[in-house]
C-alpha cells in the first residue's frame, strides 16, 4: 500500500485557494501511485488561529464547512477520478459550533468515517473549537484492498489512549493530520504508539517555515524473528514535498496476528483507574511554554 503524506504549505485563511492546491495534489498522488493521500491539520484554512475580537471570530467561523458542502464534494469527487482513499482535514460546522475534523473517504468517493479531534489543545485559541466524543476506526476501500483505519489529529498522539482505542477496534493503520513541532521526543512519541500497538502511524505535518515538516510511516513491526527492528519507513527533512511511503500490509497482518503487543496480554480489570476523571485546572494561556502543544500561531503562508 502506498501512502503519500502532504508537507506542503496551504494559505492561511483561504479555503478556496487550498481547496485548488488540494485538488491538484490528488492528481500529483495519482501519477505517484499513491493508494491513500494523508493532509495535514486543517488544511482547509492552513491551522488558520481563531482571533480573539468578536468581528475576527466571526468571520472566522465563517469559514467552517459541513460534510455535505463543496469542499468534501469536491475530494470526493478527486477520490473517484484517481482511485484514491484521501483524508482530508477542515473545520466543520455543525449544530453544537464548530469542529477539528477530518474526513476519511475511500477510493470509491464513498465517506467512510468523519473524525472529530478529541484532545483540543484548550490552552490555546483551540478551546473554541467542540471536541469529538470518541475514536472509532472503519474499513476503507483503496486500490490496495480494503484497509482498517483510525485517524487521531496532532495533540491526540501526545494521549496515548487515542491510540490504544483505535488499536482495540482493530485499527491497522492510524493516520494523523498534524500541525506542530516535531521534535525528536514527539517522533519518539509516534514510533512508541506503533510499536505498543502493533500498528502502522503516519503523521502529515506542515513544512518551514510554519512547522518543521518531519512527516513520517513507522509500520509496527517492531520485532523480527526475535531480534529488534527498525520500523521507520518514512522519516522526512522540513523541506516542502510530498512524502512517499511504502507499507507492506500483509507483513504488518501476520506480524499482528502472532504479536505480544497491542490487545494480546492486556489485563483491562486493573486499569479502572484510568476511567476516573482528573481536577487538574488549565493554565493560563501566558504560563504556557512557547513551545507546547500546537503553540505555532502563525501557521500558512502568509499573503
Amino acid at each position: 500500500m502506498r501512502i503519500v503524506l502532504v508537507q506542503r504549505r496551504a494559505l492561511t485563511g483561504d479555503p478556496g485557494e487550498n481547496l485548488r492546491r488540494g485538488l491538484a495534489v490528488c492528481a500529483e498522488a495519482e501519477q505517484l501511485g499513491a493508494d491513500l493521500l494523508v493532509f495535514p491539520e486543517l488544511w482547509q484554512t492552513a491551522y488558520a488561529p481563531c482571533p480573539e475580537d468578536e468581528a475576527g471570530a466571526r468571520q472566522w467561523s465563517e469559514l467552517a464547512t459541513t460534510v455535505t458542502g463543496d469542499w468534501i464534494g469536491s475530494f470526493r469527487e478527486a477520490a473517484r477520478q484517481h482511485r484514491l482513499a484521501i483524508v482530508t482535514t477542515f473545520m466543520e460546522a455543525g449544530p453544537d459550533g464548530i469542529s477539528d475534523a477530518a474526513a476519511l473517504i475511500d477510493s470509491s468517493g464513498r465517506v467512510a468515517h468523519v473524525y472529530r479531534k478529541v484532545h483540543v489543545c484548550d490552552f490555546l485559541w483551540e478551546r473554541a473549537f467542540v471536541p469529538g466524543d470518541r475514536f472509532a476506526a472503519a474499513t476503507v476501500q483503496t486500490a490496495a484492498g480494503p484497509v482498517r483505519m483510525g485517524v487521531i489529529i496532532c495533540f491526540d498522539r501526545e494521549q496515548p489512549e487515542s491510540c490504544r482505542a483505535l488499536a482495540l477496534d482493530d485499527a491497522e493503520l492510524l493516520v494523523c493530520p498534524n500541525a506542530s513541532l516535531l521534535c525528536d521526543d514527539r517522533i519518539g512519541q509516534i514510533r512508541t504508539r506503533a510499536f505498543e500497538n502493533a500498528a502502522a502511524v503516519a503523521v502529515a505535518n506542515y513544512p518551514r517555515p510554519s512547522m518543521n515538516g518531519r512527516s513520517c510511516l513507522f509500520d509496527g513491526r517492531a520485532m523480527d524473528r526475535g531480534r529488534p527492528r527498525d520500523h521507520t519507513i518514512v522519516l522526512a527533512d522540513d523541506r516542502e514535498q510530498l512524502v512517499v511511503a511504502d507499507l507492506d500490509l500483509q507483513a504488518l497482518r501476520a506480524y499482528r496476528a502472532r504479536s505480544i503487543w497491542g490487545a494480546a496480554f492486556r489485563r483491562p480489570q486493573a486499569y479502572s483507574s484510568l476511567l476516573k476523571g482528573t481536577d487538574m485546572s488549565i493554565q493560563a494561556v501566558d504560563d504556557v511554554p512557547t513551545d507546547a502543544g500546537n503553540l505555532v500561531i502563525g501557521s500558512g503562508e502568509s499573503r
